[in-house]
């Protein structure tokens, strides 16, 4: 949600300096999440979230990808659409709510399938802010089945099975937005 309201702000409000925030935004994607790995740790010291959920949680919220993805989708709505709501009373938070985010089901569900993806499949996050075994995710406990001298392939074939099922749920209910979003790509042309 958070990407979303943030590709509005950059698609189709008008405020001084929005492109060039924009690029310096977006150039934060060249940035190796190693880089920012140890200052992110700190923080979440700090906030007293180290070994919760919720230090995995904000630090996947923000999403450059998510904005650019979004806004990209939001420049091709039409800004009449926009104006038409003004012209009824709608104000910038319900032109986002009533008209902009309707409008980017397709988008949403793709960016939702991804970023689910991701961090479902994420090895290194949860190896460093969660320490509570209870707390570790599917991706820590299928590295436990890995000791020194054996390996009980059996239990990591079954767990990484019984970890798609989850990713694929997720696909099977985005997937009729993900199709439509793709078409409707391929025919604006």
């Amino acid at each position: 949600m958070t990407a979303s309201r943030a590709a509005y702000a950059f698609a189709k409000l008008k405020f001084p300096g929005r492109d060039k925030i924009f690029l310096c935004y977006l150039s934060t994607m060249m940035i190796p999440w190693y880089v920012i790995l140890i200052p992110q740790f700190f923080i979440m010291q700090k906030l007293h979230l180290y070994d919760t959920h919720w230090s995995l949680i904000l630090t996947g919220a923000f999403n450059v990808f998510g904005v650019f993805l979004l806004r990209q989708n939001m420049l091709s709505i039409p800004d009449s659409l926009a104006e038409a709501a003004k012209i009824d009373g709608c104000g910038p938070w319900g032109i986002y709510v009533k008209i902009i985010l309707p409008l980017c089901k397709t988008s949403l569900a793709t960016l939702v399938v991804l970023t689910f993806n991701s961090v479902w499949n994420d090895y290194m996050g949860p190896m460093i802010y969660l320490d509570t075994d209870s707390k570790k995710t599917i991706q820590l406990g299928l590295a436990t089945f890995r000791r020194q001298f054996d390996t009980d392939y059996g239990a990591i074939m079954a767990g990484t099975t019984l970890s798609l099922i989850p990713v694929v749920i997720l696909y099977a209910v985005a997937q009729k937005y993900i199709v439509e979003g793709i078409a409707y790509a391929g025919v604006k042309g």
